[in-house]
């Protein structure tokens, strides 16, 4: 029952992923004083890109061809893992396996971009690690902060502390350094601009440029998969009120719904009042997490 349970929510995520990448774009472009793209566009992109064939550089390996395979299974997997439906949870439910369920897609897509041997790959790859390095880490400090109050990395056990927790300086610090870190790893502006292909901005982009077709669209719609699941994460750890508990399915995921709706937005409101920022600025901007979360244990 709960592989069942953990494969029907990777599911939903996994159809409703799109969706929140059309309220971002759509609030930031209305934001912006534009129509923008309507809300679902990004399934049709995914379902063109998934009825079209690849075209392959000559020089290109098995990695670059299981890549995209690798990447999608990686980001529904740690769909499957969050707690979402508070019912239990067990060893695959654990933080770090979380967190490194994660960091193998980043890898195999940063072998890919290598393995193509352009030079917008190299560059895409050697600057998504070098932010990489930054990010793991301020990550997994941040998701500490509530580890410690629940004395478990089990992210049902966390998920449950944070419900009976109150408003504390512990917890504005903690929330602030995991959105910082949840702008970083999904790839949105000031870190990285997810609408550009300007080669001297471009970071997940640049690694991407040599794919096309089916495997293209399996990594723009993983890409979304993590962009949810990091939402869902600070919506459950940092904004778990009003909760519902278990026993009232309808009213929690409506909840659950409307706070990510308006974490979205939040991230739209973020990057349009930010600009860009130059990669040599990346690591004083993750710092200021890390000092955030170092504020939030120290405040415990």
């Amino acid at each position: 029952m709960t592989m069942f349970i953990d494969a029907i929510q990777a599911l939903i995520l996994l159809m409703a992923a799109p969706l929140v990448v059309g309220v971002i774009k759509k609030a930031k472009a209305r934001l912006q004083n534009r129509r923008g793209p309507v809300l679902r566009q990004l399934y049709y992109d995914i379902l063109k890109l998934l009825a079209k064939d690849s075209v392959e550089s000559p020089t290109v390996s098995w990695i670059f061809r299981i890549t995209p395979y690798i990447y999608f299974t990686a980001a529904l997997a740690a769909a499957a893992f969050l707690p979402i439906w508070l019912y239990g949870g067990g060893f695959a439910n654990d933080l770090l396996v979380f967190i490194y369920l994660l960091a193998a897609g980043r890898f195999f897509l940063v072998l890919s971009s290598l393995d193509a041997g352009s030079a917008f790959g190299g560059m895409g790859g050697s600057r998504e690690m070098f932010i990489s390095v930054l990010v793991e880490p301020v990550l997994l400090l941040a998701m500490l902060t509530v580890a410690v109050r629940s004395g478990s990395t089990n992210l049902f056990a966390m998920a449950g502390t944070a419900m009976q927790e109150t408003f504390s300086l512990s917890y504005f610090f903690a929330a602030g350094a995991f959105f910082i870190v949840m702008l970083a790893e999904s790839g949105r502006i000031p870190v990285d601009n997810p609408d550009t292909h300007l080669e001297l901005t471009m970071i997940h982009e640049g690694m991407v440029l040599e794919y096309s077709g089916r495997p293209l669209g399996l990594i723009f719609w993983a890409a979304a998969l993590k962009q949810l699941i990091l939402i869902l994460l600070f919506v459950l750890l940092f904004v778990p009120w009003p909760s519902f508990g278990a026993g009232s399915l309808l009213l929690q995921g409506i909840s659950i719904v409307v706070k990510v709706v308006l974490v979205a937005v939040s991230l739209a409101v973020a990057e349009t009042v930010t600009n860009k920022m130059r990669l040599f600025k990346v690591p004083n901007f993750m710092a200021l997490s890390g000092l955030l979360s170092l504020l939030a244990l120290a405040a415990q």
